[in-house]
């Protein structure tokens, strides 16, 4: 299943578990529509940024960007036979485009596009909806046929029938002939959006934050299910299987529905979050090639580094929380977290509570040593190091000046805190049990390991350490990185809220 976010992403995710199994970046505004070929290898995008994108769903990588249009691209479509895609604009044009030429074909002029949409089983022709009628033409641009009211439109996953809405009315109608099948109305407002199950038996219908299931399969549709749990408007449904619905909604969540064969009302399935929430850890886990990632929805996030794509997520308890980070501990996927002046570790795979630890003070931001046997945190002018196995503070400075530090740091077993002006101070806590000694006041500088070229906090970039020659520098769009971690191949630099840049010595990509 592919999502569409504001941001230009596209979220991929697992129709029968909901997990999340990679995001495609590419787009550079809001992601309107999404299509996938009939086998599921392709994958077709239009954007705000005018553009359409035909993604290899294998690599994740983008085959071809088609560009023309001269405002949002609203609709997309590929047609059965992975030769063709039509997308519609609010430049008041549909475009088709050949895929092998990378080129457009064809331009119909029509207003207000508001869909398109090839026929499942006829490739050379396709649908589309302006000014609440439904339109049909051929591939050569030429219209075929009459026009019916209709302001949604969705075909049957064979393509011998087509269920449409206009206003409160929903008809389902032959593909080939026309002749309306079944026919209902809606007492409960006007229908955004509506769908055939795969075997054509039911239709779901959304409703403002509703959706609801009619079976049509008797002379008279009848209502079967009601799905109550949205808290904002539904945007878009399918169907999975015959007895499984799924639901995104403009509260950034998606729901996953179990149909039953009785009338009844269901309320809020445990919903996927598709929010770009704020990131609160990164963690490079060199060995694998991976980085992990929490964030303040409380999702754990594996990634593959030379893909991005995401390896696997899970759900914690740790919702909006001080703060986090997550670490790999003997095998363990081991979350911190800090809630109700308490430091919790959760193992994430087990789904329990290893240890709560009691905070010695108002914490500000905690990170894990480089041995993964302490928690280094601040709490006013003081630094504190706490023994992950027992919770007891093993380690304890005081920050000097009249300045209250602003970020804290750590590279190993070195702690450093920045004060607003730029200066720093730092201690180095040494093995556990010994005391921590004091570092020159000078920048936190994070070596590569092979020692020959670092990431300059001041710089905000990495430079070759015998000649200081910069290799790069990130750009001031960025911002101050929050952190930065190396492995023997690239540097990870989380810089913005919900960015991450992957750094290799030949390229930079994101």
């Amino acid at each position: 299943m592919a999502i569409g976010s504001v941001n230009g992403d596209i979220v991929i995710l697992d129709a029968i578990t909901g997990s999340q199994t990679a995001t495609l970046s590419g787009h550079t505004k809001a992601v309107n529509s999404l299509n996938f070929s009939p086998d599921g290898k392709l994958l077709v995008s239009g954007s705000n940024d005018t553009t359409v994108k035909l993604w290899d769903m294998q690599t994740g990588g983008v085959i071809h960007t088609f560009l023309g249009h001269t405002h949002w691209v609203w609709s997309v479509s590929i047609s059965a036979d992975c030769t063709m895609i039509a997308s519609g604009s609010l430049d008041h044009t549909i475009y088709l485009w050949d895929i092998q030429k990378g080129e457009c074909q064809c331009i119909i002029k029509q207003q207000n596009v508001r869909s398109v949409s090839f026929f499942p089983n006829i490739p050379q022709c396709l649908l589309s909806i302006s000014n609440n009628k439904v339109w049909q033409w051929n591939i050569n641009g030429h219209q075929i046929g009459p026009t019916c009211d209709g302001s949604y439109i969705s075909f049957s996953s064979d393509g011998t029938q087509f269920v449409s809405c206009n206003e409160t009315t929903v008809v389902v109608q032959n593909s080939t002939s026309g002749v309306v099948l079944a026919k209902f109305h809606m007492t409960q407002g006007t229908v955004y959006c509506c769908c055939l199950s795969p075997d054509n038996k039911l239709i779901a219908v959304a409703v403002g934050s509703t959706a609801y299931i009619w079976d049509v399969t008797r002379s008279e549709p009848h209502l079967v299910g009601t799905f109550i749990g949205h808290t904002q408007d539904i945007s878009f449904l399918t169907f999975s299987s015959s007895s499984s619905l799924i639901t995104t909604s403009y509260d950034h969540s998606v729901k996953f529905w179990q149909i039953g064969t009785l009338d009844h009302i269901e309320a809020d399935p445990k919903p996927t979050s598709l929010t770009s929430a704020d990131i609160n850890s990164i963690t490079l886990q060199a060995n694998d090639n991976a980085f992990i990632t929490s964030d303040s929805d409380g999702i754990v996030r594996t990634w593959d580094i030379l893909t991005g794509n995401c390896k696997s997520s899970f759900q914690t308890p740790a919702k909006y929380p001080c703060w986090s980070d997550v670490q790999l501990i003997n095998g363990k996927l081991v979350l911190f977290w800090s809630a109700d002046e308490k430091i919790n570790i959760w193992d994430i795979e087990k789904e329990e509570l290893l240890l709560t630890i009691n905070e010695p003070g108002c914490l500000d931001k905690f990170w894990i040593s480089g041995d993964r046997s302490r928690i280094f945190t601040r709490s006013g002018k003081f630094i504190y190091a706490l023994s992950i196995q027992t919770g007891e503070i093993v380690g304890k400075v005081e920050v000097m000046g009249s300045d209250v530090p602003e970020s804290l740091s750590v590279d190993g077993s070195k702690v450093w805190v920045r004060f607003p002006n730029s200066t720093y101070q730092g201690w180095d806590f040494g093995a556990p049990g010994s005391p921590p000694v004091k570092l020159p006041n000078t920048p936190p500088y994070k070596l590569h390991p092979n020692g020959t070229v670092l990431w300059d906090n001041v710089l905000h970039g990495v430079k070759d350490r015998a000649t200081g020659k910069v290799i790069f520098q990130l750009p001031k769009g960025y911002g101050k990185p929050f952190y930065v971690q190396w492995n023997d191949q690239c540097l990870v630099v989380y810089c913005k809220f919900t960015q991450v840049l992957i750094l290799d010595f030949t390229h930079v990509f994101h």
